[in-house]
């Protein structure tokens, strides 16, 4: 392959949803696409593990929003012709997919923004006034933002509606300052923030809404898990002429005169292309792969040095070998006040003062084996697979260390680090208990990532799984677009918004820009550019794993399996 100048019209650097989508939409059009993944296996946060050849553990595919037959996840899966090999299955939409506990309130939250209102106003009688207000607003806004998306002009959009398109530019905490909610109200409503990773005033009000719309449609858990939903995107980029490489790290993206000329793998070879799309963490692909000012306008380098990003999350994946009973087919978000944001506030301020972390404000639960109940590959018969979630301080020094895993920080046997784990993990059993239950002692496995573990496998600045908080200012995120020409950006970190939803939609985004065309709309209205036809059979045992690691290395060594 090296010296093969001509092979490839377009390459995309890493292999999560956004760069899935992105290269297949290109495959589909007939564009021959190479996707390089410096892990094993493809799929970025939405990729699973393995353990004890008896558990599947999912990274980071908690929840889908927006999977119904109107839905734009399955849209853009139907645009490539393989809508039918991902079954959703949905959560409990009318009694509560989410749910939110504090001190004093319990809400159940169902699909719908109305039943949603009346819940609201069900915990918090007192504020039905500051909650309308809210939902009239969320609900504006988020109309707005799906036009937007499925074609209509900006321009229109403030024509239209200028107040509500105003509300699109401002933070989650002005919306709930402007609509008068107390501290609790403010929690009730920003509960699940875990889901973007940011308190009210550093996240944008319409990411917010938007998020929210995205599960308001109704909220499912992709059948086999998250790597089902990846393995799909990959048998269709590869269907379509396109190849995946896995355990193929880039070292730099070339550039030359103002353009992108392709990549340069970690043993030096160059494999050429006209267009490049970056699925990598944007400071790193502007900083690290590009060369920062040597590709860049200053200004940019310097706002991309200086962004700062969202919370870090610590996640302990627990296995036991019984079934948890009497809980919902519903996430749940715990927190231990009912002012959210001035019991992060405090646990921020003791860190600064002390060092230490002896207790957690929230708690985060997925539990894989009652969404995807039955699954052979989540947990044996009997037995319960969650995870539990909840940030943590930014930065290295936490950790007791100097540098992460990307500047060569050999972590994972420092003392420092081990013990601030140990002492977290347990920490976060010990809370969780209170929610949940004892369940201790019938643990079969338990282990914990920490930002360092998501640094090491998505390279991933500051360890975050949502990208950046601030880039020049509060909300602003790049477009698909960069300013060299050849060259795109999708994931975590543009504009289009965190989560598979998010991303996706970026994907098909970027693709909508190389191909001049609307390709959301399109495939929302139902055009269909993958040809089904060609997509390969699966056999009986079929495994989403082994597919996602391309066609070279399916039956490479080292594959983890259940049974």
């Amino acid at each position: 392959m090296q010296g093969d100048q001509s092979r490839y019209d377009a390459i995309v650097v890493g292999s999560g949803i956004g760069g899935l989508v992105g290269g297949g939409y290109l495959a589909a059009d007939g564009r021959r696409v190479l996707v390089l993944e410096q892990h094993d296996v493809a799929g970025g946060n939405a990729h699973v593990f393995r353990r004890r050849r008896k558990y599947e553990f999912d990274v980071g595919t908690h929840y889908l929003g927006d999977c119904g037959p109107d839905g734009l996840i399955p849209a853009i899966l139907s645009g490539l012709g393989v809508r039918d090999r991902v079954r959703f299955r949905p959560m409990d939409n009318e009694g509560g997919f989410d749910r939110i506990m504090t001190p004093t309130a319990t809400v159940d939250v169902p699909a719908g923004w109305e039943p949603y209102r009346h819940r609201l106003k069900q915990a918090v009688p007192e504020e039905a006034d500051g909650i309308d207000r809210f939902i009239d607003l969320a609900v504006a806004v988020a109309t707005a933002s799906r036009a937007g998306l499925l074609g209509e002009p900006m321009v229109e959009l403030f024509r239209k509606s200028p107040q509500t398109m105003r509300w699109s530019r401002r933070t989650l905490g002005q919306a709930l300052d402007h609509c008068g909610l107390s501290a609790k109200g403010r929690t009730l409503v920003a509960a699940q923030a875990g889901n973007y990773g940011a308190m009210p005033d550093g996240i944008g009000f319409a990411e917010h809404v938007n998020i929210m719309d995205h599960y308001l449609r109704g909220a499912y858990y992709p059948e086999g898990g998250g790597q089902a939903l990846v393995a799909a995107l990959v048998e269709a980029l590869e269907a379509y002429g396109g190849e995946l490489r896995t355990r193929c790290a880039v070292r730099r993206i070339l550039i030359d005169g103002g353009r992108a000329t392709g990549v340069e793998l970690a043993d030096g070879q160059r494999i050429s292309a006209p267009l490049v799309i970056s699925n990598a963490d944007y400071r790193r692909t502007v900083l690290d792969l590009c060369g920062g000012e040597a590709a860049f306008p200053a200004d940019l380098v310097a706002r991309t040095r200086d962004a700062v990003m969202r919370s870090a999350v610590v996640a302990v994946y627990v296995a036991l070998d019984t079934e948890l009973p009497g809980l919902p087919n519903a996430n749940i978000w715990w927190h231990d006040s009912d002012d959210m944001e001035g019991a992060h506030a405090a646990v921020q301020e003791r860190y600064e003062r002390d060092g230490t972390m002896e207790s957690v404000p929230q708690l985060a639960f997925s539990f894989a084996s009652i969404k995807d109940a039955g699954a052979p590959a989540v947990c044996p018969p009997g037995h319960s697979n969650f995870q539990i979630m909840t940030g943590c301080p930014p930065g290295y020094a936490f950790w007791g260390l100097e540098g992460g895993p990307v500047d060569g920080e050999p972590y994972r046997r420092n003392p420092a680090y081990l013990a601030r784990k140990r002492q977290l993990t347990e920490t976060i059993l010990d809370t969780a208990e209170k929610v949940l239950g004892p369940f201790r002692d019938r643990i079969t496995h338990v282990e914990t990532a920490t930002p360092l573990t998501n640094e090491r496998y998505i390279r991933a600045s500051g360890g975050t799984p949502y990208g950046m908080a601030t880039w020049g200012g509060a909300g602003q995120r790049p477009d698909v677009r960069t300013g060299i020409e050849g060259l795109y950006v999708v994931g975590q970190n543009v504009r289009y918004g965190s989560g598979v939803g998010g991303v996706a939609t970026g994907g098909v985004a970027a693709a909508s820009q190389i191909l001049g065309r609307p390709l959301l709309a399109e495939v929302y209205a139902g055009t269909v550019l993958g040809d089904a036809s060609r997509l390969p059979e699966r056999a009986p045992d079929w495994d989403p794993l082994a597919v996602s690691r391309g066609q070279a290395r399916q039956r490479a060594k080292g594959l983890a399996r259940i049974g």
